[in-house]
């Protein structure tokens, strides 16, 4: 073949392109910030690296391991040990996450920097944020961390789980356990409910003169018609449910006397064993680096759940204010991915698909005797909504044989969030 001057020079220009090429350094991985080792954080660092091996994805969490707070009620029943509610993150970091164990203390979103408490500092090209829920200690008068050694809030799981269920073991029989609901929102709509069932039930076996008593802050709940519907059934007049406007909403905290104060007329209620669930908003990271509003929480586009206030910042789970979805575990799963997918292709150029999330949430009245609730979401007109007849809640006056099934697929639910987000 006869080689022109024309086809020469190009040739001799492809052969120095490749050179050149050969001779660049590669475009470094978009690198992926994680912060929160919980449902949310965990899940989301997982198929971000599943969806794009390439991505450089670090995953920012507290030392391991890692409590679920869904089933911790049945430790509170004698159930499970905390052994068996403990989660690692080893397996992500065997699939390609590096893990790093630390704790974020400031939250630059515009630098799309996060400073740790050891001094040194992360960088990324898109932030995760979802660090869960604070407990807002200076919302309920008298009650505060200190305040919590003595009346124990068991909403983090771990120590305050097992201190709680220290003090149901010394009730004596005859004595009063009080549960103080806080107003929505709040991590886990149900969990209190489902608390106040499975401690009633090994009231029931083990000091069954005792009385517990729920003080609402609200006047209607999650899955009210089926709790009240079993406790009926199940515990008579061992368990009360008070709403606010009856005096439930506690005002005023005495951890020294263990006394629940209402509002005028009401009250003061004195408890053997108080657990007060304190007031919840987004954590002080969040709201320092200007990722909050007047709610408390942090408002995202449905679409990928990115800030409303930072470009390339995602909060999800429990700190995001996803309304009408509530802030569940369920829920902060089915969140995680849709924005790890949304992500992926955000870095590629490509228009995210349209997410569908979900959300279901199983309740336990007793170990063998379960009720549910899910829920299908949708974008709509910018808005996050819940798809018409795409869920519902457990039938009224269903069998036993029901519950009991409901009670094995609530377990089922619960190993399959933690093999999705730590396996």
């Amino acid at each position: 073949m006869r080689l022109t001057r024309r086809g020469f020079v190009g040739a001799a220009a492809l052969a120095g392109f490749a050179a050149l090429s050969r001779r660049l350094p590669a475009s470094p991985p978009a690198r992926v910030l994680v912060v929160g080792g919980g449902y949310a954080g965990a899940c989301c660092a997982k198929y971000l690296q599943r969806l794009d091996p390439a991505l450089a994805v670090t995953l920012l969490t507290r030392p391991d391991p890692y409590y679920t707070c869904p089933f911790s009620n049945l430790l509170l029943a004698g159930r499970l040990g905390l052994d068996e509610l403990e989660q690692r993150h080893d397996a992500l970091a065997h699939a390609g996450v590096e893990v790093r164990y630390g704790e974020a203390i400031a939250v630059d979103p515009v630098a799309k920097r996060v400073q740790l408490d050891d001094g040194s500092a992360l960088v990324a090209d898109r932030l995760v944020l979802a660090p869960g829920v604070e407990l807002a200690f200076d919302a309920l008068p008298g009650y505060d961390a200190a305040a919590a050694a003595i009346l124990p809030h068991a909403w983090e799981a771990g120590a305050q789980t097992v201190l709680l269920r220290r003090q149901l073991e010394a009730l004596p029989d005859g004595g009063t356990v009080l549960i103080s609901v806080p107003p929505e929102p709040y991590r886990c709509p149900p969990g209190p409910y489902e608390r106040a069932s499975l401690i009633a039930w090994w009231l029931r076996r083990a000091r069954p003169r005792a009385k517990l008593l729920i003080l609402d802050a609200k006047d209607r709940f999650s899955k009210q018609a089926l709790f009240r519907e079993g406790w009926q059934a199940l515990y008579g007049q061992q368990l009360e449910w008070v709403p606010g406007s009856d005096g439930g909403r506690i005002e005023r905290v005495e951890a020294a006397t263990r006394t629940l104060h209402a509002g005028f007329g009401f009250g003061p209620y004195r408890g053997d064993v108080v657990n007060v669930i304190p007031p919840q908003r987004a954590p002080k990271l969040l709201r320092e680096a200007g990722l909050t509003d007047a709610s408390g929480w942090c408002p995202v586009s449905p679409l990928a759940f990115e800030s409303s206030r930072h470009p390339g910042v995602h909060v999800l789970g429990d700190a995001a204010d996803a309304a009408p979805m509530p802030k569940s575990a369920y829920s902060a799963t089915s969140q995680a991915r849709a924005v790890a997918a949304a992500i992926v292709a955000q870095l590629r150029g490509e228009v995210p698909a349209a997410p569908v999330y979900l959300n279901t949430c199983y309740s336990l009245l007793a170990p063998d005797y379960g009720i549910s609730i899910a829920a299908v979401y949708r974008v709509a007109d910018g808005r996050l909504t819940a798809v018409p007849e795409a869920g519902g809640t457990s039938p009224l006056a269903a069998d036993a044989a029901f519950r009991a099934r409901e009670a094995v697929f609530a377990a089922g639910t619960w190993t399959s969030l933690n093999a999705d987000a730590f396996g």
